[in-house]
């Protein structure tokens, strides 16, 4: 949406007081997200009476699921575009308040689709697909989001080969459902046939790739030898498996155990020697009996994994969970994520003792959020906007620039946290100028990133 409106001369501004027309981007997956989706809304509707404001357009999955909620209960709403309307949003700001449905009801952009990245110029995301055909209780996104569907191949090498040519460093794959990528198209690992394909990609200095959210049954083997044998490809899966128990994943429509699961991260670093696995568990979902959320506890235990995240089961009512009896109470579900937390603290705080002494590569990110004493970076092993960083206390050789890959030596290791010394730069130029084309991603610098 900022590119179409960049691209069409609009000024796009972070300070909502200086605006014409105000766009909030919403999120309506579980509750939490809807309400501060909700309360954005209420406060930008304010600097409609007390700024300069004349119009506010609320655009994303909230409007695809609340569509009619939204236009009978917020008059302060000018205008709102699903996620199948993004194509129209300079028209929606330039004035039109019910804008036509898009032309095949499904949206996607492309390689030639304007873009405006809102992340630092040193790494980026590009969507590989839209949509998901699993039918998952949990989740309310196919219901918004549409069908599974790919992007084209050579859309998304030209993408990657024009951001890795402004200077990005690191691409992360996303979509609803990455794993499935080219499944549409008859591509039989599509995915694995990509990642060899941007890992080709000539840069002048080194890089990084890495996909986000593997299903499980959909990690092959295929797919690992690929990501074992390219080393731009980062030694990294981001795999949520959602629980152990046989029981709860078969209410949950996922299928699969605990055993299997483990014998599934066992060829995963048996094939990817150093590799760094993530997951994520849902505590709370209806019907988790003690007895189950235990067989997860021992499942966390078993698996040592590098990074875990746990969420509370939120009852959407749109979902097909929320028709399950065996509801778990608030308090119950956050006793439950509390102690998931507790074993993985414990898991955690064990890896990166281990990781005292070593050298690593790690990207640069700038100085740290936490205090402009200290400078972060982020290995490899660490996704960006997730997985933390790695905090820099001292520098050898020169001053380190925000998108530089160097070496760095850990020297002490906490429960989350590692800190180290950045050595010496062994690389030329750190982020070459490049020529901007027309109508692909720009990264301005006047933009702060969110």
């Amino acid at each position: 949406m900022m590119g179409q409106l960049a691209a069409r001369g609009h000024e796009l501004t972070p300070h909502p007081d200086q605006a014409d027309v105000l766009v909030v981007n919403t999120c309506s997956f579980i509750d939490p997200a809807k309400q501060e989706s909700i309360d954005t809304i209420l406060e930008m509707a304010e600097y409609k009476r007390v700024g300069r404001a004349k119009r506010l357009v609320v655009a994303g999955c909230l409007v695809e699921r609340y569509r009619g909620d939204l236009q009978k209960d917020m008059p302060e709403v000018d205008a709102i575009i699903g996620t199948n309307q993004i194509d129209q949003i300079v028209q929606v700001c330039e004035g039109i308040d019910d804008p036509a449905p898009a032309d095949n009801g499904l949206y996607l952009y492309h390689d030639l689709t304007p873009r405006l990245l809102a992340t630092p110029r040193h790494f980026a995301y590009i969507k590989i697909a839209e949509g998901c055909d699993h039918p998952c209780t949990f989740c309310v996104i196919p219901q918004y989001r549409g069908k599974f569907r790919s992007r084209r191949f050579e859309s998304v090498v030209s993408e990657a080969t024009r951001l890795f040519a402004q200077g990005v460093r690191e691409i992360n794959l996303i979509g609803q459902d990455t794993t499935c990528y080219g499944e549409d198209f008859g591509l039989k690992d599509g995915l694995a046939v990509l990642l060899a394909r941007l890992a080709e990609i000539e840069t002048p200095q080194q890089k990084w790739v890495r996909f986000l959210y593997a299903y499980p049954n959909k990690v092959t083997q295929k797919l690992l030898d690929t990501i074992a044998e390219h080393a731009s490809l980062v030694k990294y899966i981001d795999m949520p498996l959602q629980h152990a128990s046989a029981g709860v994943l078969k209410r949950m429509k996922r299928g699969a155990s605990g055993d299997i699961f483990l014998k599934l991260l066992e060829k995963v670093r048996r094939t990817i020697p150093g590799v760094a696995i993530r997951s994520s568990f849902i505590a709370g979902f209806p019907g988790e009996t003690d007895a189950e959320f235990e067989e997860l506890c021992q499942f966390v235990e078993a698996a040592q994994l590098d990074r875990l995240g746990v969420f509370s089961y939120s009852d959407e009512d749109t979902s097909g969970s929320f028709a399950l009896d065996g509801k778990v109470g608030a308090r119950d579900i956050n006793n439950r994520k509390r102690k998931l937390m507790s074993i993985q603290r414990k898991i955690s705080r064990a890896k990166n003792r281990l990781m005292r002494g070593r050298e690593v590569p790690v990207l640069v990110e700038g100085l740290s959020a936490e205090t402009d004493l200290l400078w972060q970076a982020r290995m490899s092993t660490q996704a960006p906007e997730i997985d933390g960083h790695v905090l820099i206390n001292d520098v050898e050789g020169d001053e380190p620039q925000p998108g530089q890959m160097r070496m760095l030596r850990i020297t002490e290791s906490h429960d989350y946290d590692l800190i180290g010394t950045l050595l010496p730069s062994t690389e030329r130029d750190i982020m070459p100028p490049a020529p901007l084309p027309a109508l692909i991603s720009i990264s301005p610098s006047q933009l702060p990133a969110r």
